[in-house]
């Protein structure tokens, strides 16, 4: 895939880049190599005063970055400054209380006795280098939540950005660089996926975290195994979206074409699968329908717009490919199931309600990364259960009901990193967020993202 920034709006290229070669990639291995060094034994106050100045001029770039970010993958213009603001928001929840949650742990006086020492405490070390292969949808968000933790606990990032999404990438590599950070603390390598192999395989990276594909997972979890390194992984997600007979169903429906059509439906958090209590099915498919179908789709630079392009012609191929397949075999199109007819231009896709969905189609089991939602008839909480969990993917959830003892039933039985009661699935910088199953593995954000990639030293002693 070349790297380019390409409207996809309109399907023009707007500008082409030159990827790194081998000697790019040495310069910029080298200078992080040689900026950890220095940089780890910075003090969290001088860490923090670096990430607080960056979040100030993010603040001030939101407006443009946010055009950039719209022209290069086709998220509504609304969406993209709300993106950059939560980038901000996460830069200085970190700058705030990375130090608390880095500090030494103590054990029981007790246990300290019992292990022979006259004292003990774990110390949290940054590991180095930590390779972060980043996807487009998210372009500033994705690449925030892994950096503001990853150089407050003193690593260093190279930064491995999807080819689709090359002008965010360069300008985050500035924003750092602009804030007072030394030479390599945070580096742009602009290269294509061939080139991760070789960069996750040198010795001097410590570390890998990917948010993408399973199949990207895969190939990096590989390598990093191979390597023995340590690796976070944020792959697909199909999520659930249970609603059962005690919940607000008008809000549960307002809410479900919100959770769907999010970030032009490519999030992996967004929900995906609508899975309805059979007493409240017909309301909140009539419901949920009508807000899909209102939902305004068009240029992503307009302050209307809801729902603009997808991110690729590719992008767009695939989903019509699982959308075509599922109404061959029988299922019904209540709203979509086609390109936008006044819109000849860009990538677009209209929202798209599905029912009649059965495990013969692939829409069952492959996700869905555009504005298509598929809704399934259950017949008691148990059967809506078994739906949900009947995936590969295990990343986030949702429950509506008023019934304290469903909801407890459903955080217990529910195979996912999360479960939202009566809301939709989002990520906060106070909240650990991550997926099981071929959702990936590990944790980011909270105390646990900053842990991530440490390490935690046992400190023994006896005198």
């Amino acid at each position: 895939m070349p790297i380019a920034t390409v409207n996809p709006a309109t399907g023009e290229t707007l500008e082409t880049f030159r990827p790194l070669g081998p000697d790019g990639i040495e310069e910029r291995l080298a200078a992080a190599d040689r900026a950890f060094r220095a940089y780890r034994t910075t003090g969290f106050p001088e860490r923090a005063a670096l990430l607080r100045r960056a979040a100030d001029l993010l603040e001030a770039d939101v407006p443009d970055i946010a055009r950039t970010v719209t022209t290069e993958m086709g998220k509504p213009v609304t969406a993209a400054r709300a993106e950059a603001a939560k980038c901000v928001k996460a830069m200085r929840w970190y700058a705030d209380r990375a130090e608390e949650l880095l500090a030494d742990e103590r054990p029981d006086d007790a246990d300290v006795r019992d292990a022979g020492a006259s004292g003990a405490r774990v110390h949290y070390r940054p590991l180095g280098p930590v390779l972060a292969v980043m996807p487009w949808n998210f372009p500033l968000w994705q690449v925030v939540r892994f950096a503001a933790p990853a150089l407050m606990a003193g690593n260093t990032g190279l930064l491995k950005h999807a080819s689709n999404v090359p002008r965010t990438a360069l300008y985050l590599e500035e924003l750092f660089r602009r804030a007072g950070y030394p030479e390599g603390v945070f580096q742009t390598l602009l290269t294509g996926s061939d080139a991760v192999e070789g960069v996750l395989r040198d010795p001097r990276v410590a570390a890998a975290t990917l948010t993408g594909s399973e199949a990207a997972g895969r190939a990096v979890a590989a390598v990093a195994g191979d390597e023995v390194k340590k690796t976070v992984l944020e792959l697909g997600g199909s999520d659930p979206y249970l609603v059962l007979p005690s919940a607000d169903i008008a809000r549960a429906a307002a809410t479900a074409v919100t959770a769907r059509a999010q970030n032009n439906g490519q999030s992996c958090i967004a929900a995906k699968r609508f899975i309805v209590h059979a007493d409240v099915y017909d309301d909140f498919v009539e419901r949920f329908t009508a807000g899909m179908a209102a939902l305004e789709v068009g240029d992503p630079l307009e302050e209307s717009t809801e729902v603009g392009p997808l991110a690729t012609e590719r992008g767009r191929a695939d989903l019509e490919e699982l959308v075509d397949d599922a109404v061959e075999r029988g299922a019904e199109a209540r709203c979509g199931g086609r390109r936008p007819r006044d819109l000849e231009r860009g990538w677009y896709y209209e929202p798209t309600v599905l029912t009649g969905v059965t495990p013969a189609m692939r829409v069952h089991r492959e996700e869905t990364f555009g504005p298509v939602a598929t809704v399934y008839r259950a017949e008691d909480l148990d059967d809506a259960l078994r739906i949900a969990n009947d995936s590969p993917f295990g990343l986030s959830s949702n429950v509506w009901t008023r019934d304290e003892a469903e909801v407890a039933h459903c955080v217990r039985e529910l195979e996912a990193g999360g479960v939202f009661v009566n809301g939709m699935t989002a990520s906060h910088p106070a909240l650990p967020f991550g997926g099981v199953k071929r959702s990936g593995y590990g944790r980011e954000l909270a105390g646990h993202g900053i842990k991530e990639f440490c390490n935690a030293t046992t400190v023994w002693r006896a005198d």
